[in-house]
């Protein structure tokens, strides 16, 4: 079975972040915009010639899954999720992670009249709420982000192999 998962164009991004913005108002009830609070589920990474957003491609076996100890990290809705419930904030699914797509935040919690602080892995999880999709790809003004779906990479792999069957045969009648 193949995921769904966002893939995005770097020669389309040009590093608004509006994405980075709609990921966050998707997954929170705060209005607080403040940079302690402001913890998106993909990262807008700028380098000298590329901007891309980067952000959990959503593996078969994923490995941050794989890693986690407490099984915090599961397949839900269509999408690799963490249950918040279950997570211990300890890292491992960073380490695991070869794309960088996982995130460890610290919120601040109030609990019998006492500051704590709990750490917890977030990711992409593909907006699982909101009935419109994923938010990032539906506020992209470029259009540099695009869902895709398990038909749309088995009509992708059928057109690749036609057009390379068709440039073998040319190659052989010059």
């Amino acid at each position: 079975m193949t995921n769904r998962f966002i893939a995005a164009d770097a020669n389309k991004c040009i590093g608004c972040r509006t994405c980075e913005i709609a990921c966050v108002m998707s997954h929170t009830n705060d209005i607080n915009m403040s940079p302690e609070y402001f913890q998106p589920r993909l990262q807008v990474i700028k380098g000298m010639t590329v901007t891309v957003p980067v952000m959990c491609k959503q593996c078969e076996n994923a490995p941050c899954a794989n890693g986690c100890p407490t099984n915090a990290i599961v397949r839900k809705n269509g999408s690799i999720q963490v249950i918040q419930e279950r997570c211990i904030g300890c890292k491992t699914c960073v380490i695991a992670c070869p794309f960088g797509a996982m995130t460890v935040v610290t919120q601040e919690l109030e609990i019998a009249g006492t500051t704590q602080y709990q750490s917890q892995a977030i990711k992409c999880d593909l907006c699982p709420d909101n009935p419109t999709g994923p938010a990032c790809v539906s506020v992209c003004p470029t259009h540099a982000l695009r869902l895709v779906e398990p038909k749309s990479i088995e009509k992708l792999i059928k057109d690749k192999q036609k057009r390379t069957a068709l440039e073998e045969i040319s190659a052989y009648t010059i």
